[in-house]
C-alpha cells in the first residue's frame, strides 16, 4: 500500500515543501530511504523503527521504501522522522491516510517522544504564503515558535502515541494557542549610555551609524570604553517592527538558537565573535551551510573587538556583505543566500602596545610593528567603514563628572524621528536606511549645494578618496541631516561627515 505525507526542508532561510512518499512491498523485510537524503534521514529508519515498536504500535515486516519528493533537490535534517513514522502508519493501514493539506516536522526519540527541531519558524512562513489552509503538526517544544504565524492552523504533540491517537480519531489535536510577543520586549535590560563618562565624539559617531544603519570603526588605547560604547549601541536602536522581528526570528529559528520558552527575537541582536571564529563561523557555511554571525546579527549590530587579531581571511570575506547586504554560500548541489544587513562596530588600538599617537604614555612598539599592525585592515575593508572614530584615553576629571549624561532613551527617540524620515523618502523603493542607498538615490536625496560641493571636491583629492568612500561621505552626511531634521545637506552636514573619514590618514599616513 501507498501513503504520502507532506512536510517540509530548510533551504538557506527558507523552507520547501517535500512529499515523503511510503510504499509497502512483498519481499524481504527492508529499509530504504531514496531522495538525495543526508546522513541523518537515512539514520531515521533506526529512530523510527523504535519510536513506532515501543510506542505500542506495529512496524511492519515487509518491505518498506520511502522517497522524499522532487528527488533532485538535497534534504538535510532530523525533522522528517515525524512524517516518515505517519507514513508508515497510514501505509500499513493502522491510521486513515492524512489529508493533502497536513504537513509533519519532527524528530523521533527511541521511545517515541517528538522532540524540537530547527526551522520551524520559515516552515510555518512558506506554509502561510503557499497554503493558507495548511495544518502544521509540530513538537510540543515548538509549539510557540508555530503560534507566531496565525496565518495557518498550527497544532503541537509530544509523542507518536499521541499523534496516532489523534489521527485515529480517538482524541483531538491540540491548538498551540496564541503567543503575545510584547510580553517580552526588554529593551530596558539594555546597557545605558547615561553611564558612559564623556567620550562625547565617539557617542556621536554612534548615534550617526545607529541613524542609519553605518559601519563604525573605533580607533584608541586601551581602557578607553570602546567596548563599552558599543555594547549600548543596541538600547539606542528603534524596536523592531514585526517585519524584522519575523525576518531576524527566522534566521535565528534556522540556526537553531531560539528559546522554546521566548521563541522571538524582540530586540536588536547583538553579536560579538570571539577573534578566533573561524570564516564559516562568522561568515557563514559548513558542510551543511548555516547562517553565520553577520546574518544573525541581521537588524542589529555586529561587534568586532581588536578587529586586526582577526584572521585574514575573516576580515577579507566581510567585504561583499558589507557592500550587498547579503551573503552567498555555494556548494556543489545547492547555492544558499543568507541575509547579512547589520551595523558593524569594529574597535582596535593603534599598535600592538596601543599607545601610539598617545599624548601622554610612550609607544614602544618599532615602526615595521605599527606598520604591520595596521597593515592587517586592508584599504577595500577600511573604505567600507563610514565613521573613523578616536576613542582617546578617560581624563579623571570626565570620571568625577557628576553630572547626568544624555539617556539612551533620549538617544532613541532622536534615531526614531531620523528613521521616520528615511521610511517616508524610500517609500517607494526597496532601500529602507541611508546606509542601503544606490548610485540613483544618492544623486536623488544627496544633493549639495555649491560651497558643499566645492569642500567635497577638496577632500575627495586631498584624502585621495575612491568613489565608494566618496558615496560613503555623501550617505553619512545624508543622516546627518536627517538627525537635524533638515530637508537638504548643509556643509556643516557634510563637513561632519569628511571628518569622520579623515582619522585614518593619521594611522595610516595615507
Amino acid at each position: 500500500m501507498l501513503a504520502a505525507v507532506n512536510t517540509l526542508v530548510i533551504t538557506g532561510i527558507d523552507a520547501k515543501v517535500v512529499k515523503v512518499e511510503v510504499d509497502l512491498m512483498l519481499g524481504l523485510p527492508g529499509f530504504d530511504i531514496v531522495g538525495l537524503a543526508s546522513a541523518s534521514i537515512r539514520e531515521a529508519r533506526e529512530r523510527v523503527k523504535s519510536a513506532i515498536k515501543n510506542s505500542g504500535l506495529e512496524f511492519p515486516n515487509k518491505k518498506i521504501i520511502v522517497n522524499l519528493a522532487p528527488a533532485d533537490l538535497k534534504k538535510e535534517g532530523s525533522h522528517f522522522d515525524l512524517a516518515i513514522a505517519a507514513g508508515i502508519l497510514a501505509a500499513s493501514g493502522q491510521i486513515d491516510p492524512l489529508p493533502a493539506n497536513y504537513y509533519l516536522a519532527g524528530e523521533l526519540s527511541l521511545d517515541g517522544t517528538v522532540t524540537k527541531v530547527p526551522g520551524i519558524l520559515p516552515m510555518a512562513l512558506e506554509l502561510a504564503a503557499t497554503a493558507s489552509d495548511a495544518v502544521f503538526i509540530v513538537p510540543e517544544e515548538n509549539s510557540k515558535e508555530a503560534a507566531l504565524v496565525n496565518e495557518i492552523t498550527s497544532y503541537a504533540t509530544s509523542s507518536l502515541m499521541e499523534l496516532y491517537t489523534c489521527l485515529s480519531g480517538q482524541a483531538s489535536l491540540r491548538s498551540v494557542g496564541v503567543f503575545n510577543p510584547d510580553e517580552y520586549n526588554h529593551i530596558d535590560k539594555i546597557a545605558d549610555f547615561s553611564e558612559v563618562k564623556g567620550q562625547e565624539t565617539a557617542k556621536r559617531a554612534l548615534q550617526i551609524a545607529a541613524a542609519g544603519l553605518h559601519n563604525a570603526l573605533l580607533i584608541g588605547p586601551p581602557g578607553g570604553g570602546k567596548t563599552m560604547l558599543a555594547r549600548r549601541v543596541p538600547g539606542i536602536l528603534p524596536e523592531m517592527t514585526r517585519e524584522e522581528i519575523l525576518e531576524t526570528s527566522r534566521i535565528y529559528s534556522v540556526a537553531g538558537l531560539l528559546n522554546p520558552t521566548n521563541p522571538l527575537i524582540v530586540n536588536r541582536p547583538f553579536r560579538a565573535p570571539h577573534k578566533n571564529a573561524s570564516a564559516a563561523s562568522i561568515i557563514g557555511g559548513g558542510k551543511i551551510p548555516h547562517p553565520g554571525e553577520i546574518s544573525l546579527a541581521q537588524n542589529g549590530v555586529l561587534f568586532m573587538d581588536e578587529l586586526p587579531e582577526f584572521h585574514r581571511d575573516v576580515l577579507e570575506a566581510l567585504r561583499q556583505p558589507l557592500e550587498d547586504k547579503i551573503v552567498t554560500v555555494a556548494r556543489a548541489q545547492a547555492t544558499y543566500t543568507f541575509p547579512a544587513n547589520f551595523s558593524l562596530i569594529a574597535s582596535m588600538n593603534p599598535c600592538p602596545c596601543g599607545q601610539f599617537g598617545s599624548e601622554t604614555t610612550e609607544c614602544r612598539c618599532t615602526p615595521i610593528q605599527i606598520h604591520n599592525y595596521l597593515s592587517r585592515i586592508s584599504g577595500p575593508l577600511l573604505d567600507r567603514m563610514d565613521l573613523h572614530v578616536e576613542v582617546p584615553r578617560i581624563k579623571f576629571e570626565h570620571l568625577k563628572d557628576e553630572s547626568s549624561a544624555e539617556s539612551s532613551a533620549t538617544i532613541r527617540e532622536r534615531i526614531k524621528n531620523a528613521r521616520v524620515i528615511q521610511a517616508r523618502r524610500f517609500a517607494r523603493s526597496k532601500t529602507k536606511l541611508n546606509s542601503e542607498m544606490r548610485p540613483a538615490d544618492i544623486k536623488k536625496h544627496c544633493r549639495l549645494d555649491e560651497s558643499s560641493e566645492r569642500l567635497l571636491k577638496k577632500a575627495f583629492e586631498s584624502f585621495n578618496m575612491s568613489a565608494r568612500a566618496y558615496d560613503r561621505i555623501l550617505k553619512v552626511a545624508r543622516t546627518i541631516a536627517d538627525l537635524d531634521e533638515s530637508t537638504d545637506i548643509h556643509i556643516g552636514h557634510l563637513a561632519e561627515a569628511i571628518q569622520y573619514r579623515s582619522l585614518d590618514r593619521k594611522y595610516w599616513n595615507k
